[in-house]
This record gives C-alpha cells, structure tokens and sequence, in this order.
C-alpha cells in the first residue's frame, strides 16, 4: 500500500511551487498595472515647450505630470554640519541615545532608544536643465517637505559606542539604566543632483513655473533619479516578478510531472 502512495513532500514541494507562482504572478500584474499607470504621466523638462504647454493649458495648470531636472538653491544653500563643501537644500539631522535598562521581571537587559532629535532645515530651490544654471527657466518646487518619496542621501553616520569605568558600572548596576550608544546622521538633498517630481504645474506671471501638490489628490512625490531611471527600475521589478512566476511554475510542473511518471512506473512494475 505504501509503494502505491505519492511521497507527502512531493506533495508539498508541488503546492508551494505553484502557490508561490500564484503569488508572484499576482505581483507581476499589480506590478504592471502599476507601471502603466506611470507611462500615462506625461514627462516634461524645465523648457521652452513646457511653457508654451502651460500657456496653452485652461487655466495654465498640467495636473499631474513628471518634472526630471537639476536641484538649484534659489538663494544661500545649506552647508553640511559634518561634510566639509557638501551644500544642500533640504537637510536632515537625527541624533539618539541608545540604552539598556534592567528588567526586573524577566531579569535581562532590554533595549531603548532616548532623546531622539531630529531636525529638518529646507530653502527654497529649483529644477532647472542640466547647464541652464542661469538660465531664465526653472520649475520652482513647493512645500518640499510635504512630498513623499526617499529623495534624501545619507551622507554622515556615525555610532560611538559609551565607554564604561568601574564607578560606571557601580551605578549602572544600582540604577538599573546604563547608556550604550550615541548615533548622528545627516541626510540631504545635495544641490546639483538630479531629481524628478511628479505632481501639479502651474505657470505664474507667463514666466515662472512651479511644482505642488496635486489638488485632485494624487500623491506629490520626488525621487533622486532621472525620469529614465527611475521607469527602468520598475520595469526590471515586473520582470523579476514573471520570471519569478516561470520559474515556481515549471519547477511545480516538473515535479508533478516527474512525481505522477514515477507512480506509473511502480504500478507497471507491480502489475508485471
């Protein structure tokens, strides 16, 4: 009776293969809904067409498009607190406290992390061409801050662990609390780099362009990458995800195939 039955690993290994291909197919086809949503924004640069677009638009408005252009400071940059001649126009610092406090309970060490600041600094700035730094077209970026999107580069970090003295660890252990950690990190968004901006245009005074939060409420988004970038990365995730869904596919397949050859050949072996 045993010789008869199909191995329960088999079993399983075929499930999972196609259940896994279910839920990578499923990803591929959010994937590319995704993506062809994003092909339907309409791509511009800070230039002469995108003006005579806005001049011809009701109410000189493009409500939702992509904007890829160079960060210029519309006035004094940022200087970086820890990066020697590194200039910015958001920043971003965040210092914390790690510690250790005893749990009487459970009697072991846990951690926690205390006196976290952070403090976020911005100036106005602009997307302008790559070489047109003064040039008389740029796409001025509203209210940054409130954009989704990790547009920010760490350029600092930096962990010091605390150095304990034997009156230290005297008081820890009286306390109960002892510190283990001092982190800092400092993320920017350098002057100079490339960025794309999706969301709302408007052309203000027949000249000066702005980018905002969409009012029919899509997100407003800025990512640190060229236009072409940033489509190829979605388009390399799709792929990963059907190749994903052959690959659990034919693996399931070959294992059921081989799995119902291989019970075929006990029954003719038993049958002879």
């Amino acid at each position: 009776m045993s010789d008869s039955s199909i191995n329960p690993l088999l079993l399983i290994g075929v499930g999972s293969s196609f259940a896994c291909s279910g839920l990578f197919y499923h990803l591929y086809q959010e994937k590319k809904k995704e993506l062809q949503k994003l092909k339907e924004i309409p791509f511009f640069r800070p230039d002469q067409h995108l003006v005579r677009l806005l001049r011809a638009s009701p109410h000189k408005r493009l409500q939702y498009v992509a904007i890829e252009g160079l960060v210029q400071a519309d006035g004094e940059p940022l200087a970086s607190q820890f990066v020697p001649r590194c200039f910015s126009v958001i920043q971003k610092i965040v210092v914390e406290e790690h510690w250790r406090y005893w749990n009487s309970l459970s009697r072991t060490w846990n951690s926690r992390t205390t006196n976290r600041k952070e403090t976020k600094n911005s100036v106005p700035f602009s997307l302008v061409l790559p070489g047109a730094f003064i040039s008389d077209l740029y796409v001025k970026v509203q209210n940054p801050l409130e954009a989704s999107g990790c547009y920010l580069e760490r350029v600092y970090h930096r962990i010091r662990h605390a150095e304990e003295s034997l009156a230290d660890v005297l008081v820890q252990s009286l306390s109960g609390e002892k510190p283990v950690a001092h982190e800092e990190s400092e993320e920017l968004l350098r002057v100079g780099s490339t960025v794309t901006g999706f969301g709302e245009v408007v052309l203000e005074g027949g000249q000066v362009m702005r980018l905002q939060a969409p009012q029919d409420g899509r997100r407003y988004i800025l990512v640190p990458t060229d236009y072409g970038s940033f489509m190829d990365r979605h388009e390399s995730s799709a792929k990963m995800w059907k190749v994903l869904t052959a690959l659990c596919g034919i693996t399931g397949t070959s294992l059921l195939v081989g799995g119902i050859y291989g019970f075929i050949g006990k029954q003719d072996g038993r049958s002879k």
